[in-house]
């Protein structure tokens, strides 16, 4: 067999391997809304915890059951279109896939879980343990270049118009979702325990991503720099800087590519990089603290 079959037997096998476990992760992180925090009475933040709101207030309003999965699918389509038109329709197909495995699972849980205390646990543990699960099953997603949508593509919409960290714009999100949860019936104890599944979700993704960092520098040594320059600049829309730099025994002079990053779009950064040059020389380190575009504002 010619080396051409195998190079693409071999990036099939791993785009299959990509979507089997974005699915895992999606049915994982699905499970934990359905399976936890539905049972606790309570919500918390993203496109699911908005989902779980709107539900109760047309169950309270006009009685209406509407099942979370097909909100969450209907919040995620209004944001894709909206964001088609302020930021291009240049979204990732891995996107639109795993919205729609998560709202697809969540109907499906949502019909075999009891709707009342499925795990026997009392309220706070069930949220705790909820945030655990949805971050392991987002981080999974994320890991294969996936993501659940939501506050994720508002984020994208926001930080267009405003230089506010990625981060901070998420939080604010979801801690105005939780807010908003009190308006329709929700006690203060079930916003609380919302606020504290955020930030048991927050942690959980971040040690399964790459640790408890915030951000991660990159530092890329390759021949093929200009290729991955490209690749980082289109396809992650991520500033670089190229270094000059020279081997220690070779002598031979090159470009190393420095890259600073969300934590969370690390191993899409390692993927690319292994995709094209699998020999490149890279380090990755955590960083205290990053400023200006697209990170934390300068503050003086």
């Amino acid at each position: 067999m010619s080396p051409q079959p195998k190079k693409e037997q071999s990036k099939l096998l791993t785009t299959l391997k990509e979507y089997i476990i974005m699915t895992i992760g999606m049915c994982i992180y699905s499970f934990g809304w359905i399976g936890c925090v539905l049972p606790a009475k309570s919500t918390s933040g993203a496109a699911s915890g908005l989902a779980i709101v709107i539900s109760t207030a047309l169950h309270n309003t006009l009685g209406w059951d509407i099942k979370i999965g097909t909100i969450v699918l209907c919040i995620n389509i209004l944001l894709l279109i909206i964001a088609g038109f302020v930021l291009g329709w240049n979204f990732g197909i891995k996107t639109i896939y795993c919205i729609f495995i998560l709202s697809m699972s969540m109907n499906c849980w949502q019909e075999i879980i009891p709707a009342d205390d499925f795990l026997h646990i009392d309220r706070f543990l069930s949220m705790i343990v909820g945030g655990v699960i949805t971050g392991i099953g987002v981080a999974l997603a994320l890991m294969q270049g996936g993501s659940a949508g939501g506050t994720d593509i508002l984020a994208m919409i926001i930080n267009k118009f405003r230089a506010i960290s990625y981060g901070r714009i998420i939080f604010i999100l979801d801690l105005l979702i939780i807010a908003s949860s009190l308006f329709v019936g929700f006690t203060i104890d079930a916003a609380i325990y919302g606020y504290i599944m955020t930030l048991v979700f927050g942690y959980t993704v971040d040690m399964v991503l790459a640790g408890n960092k915030q951000s991660s520098q990159v530092f890329i040594i390759s021949p093929k720099y200009e290729e991955i320059t490209r690749v980082l600049n289109c396809e992650l829309g991520r500033g670089v800087t190229l270094l000059d730099s020279e081997g220690g025994y070779t002598h031979t002079r090159s470009k190393m590519v420095m890259v600073v990053c969300n934590n969370r779009e690390t191993p899409t950064i390692l993927k690319f990089v292994k995709e094209i040059d699998p020999n490149a020389f890279m380090t990755v380190g955590s960083v205290m603290g990053v400023y200006g575009r697209g990170f934390q504002p300068i503050k003086l």
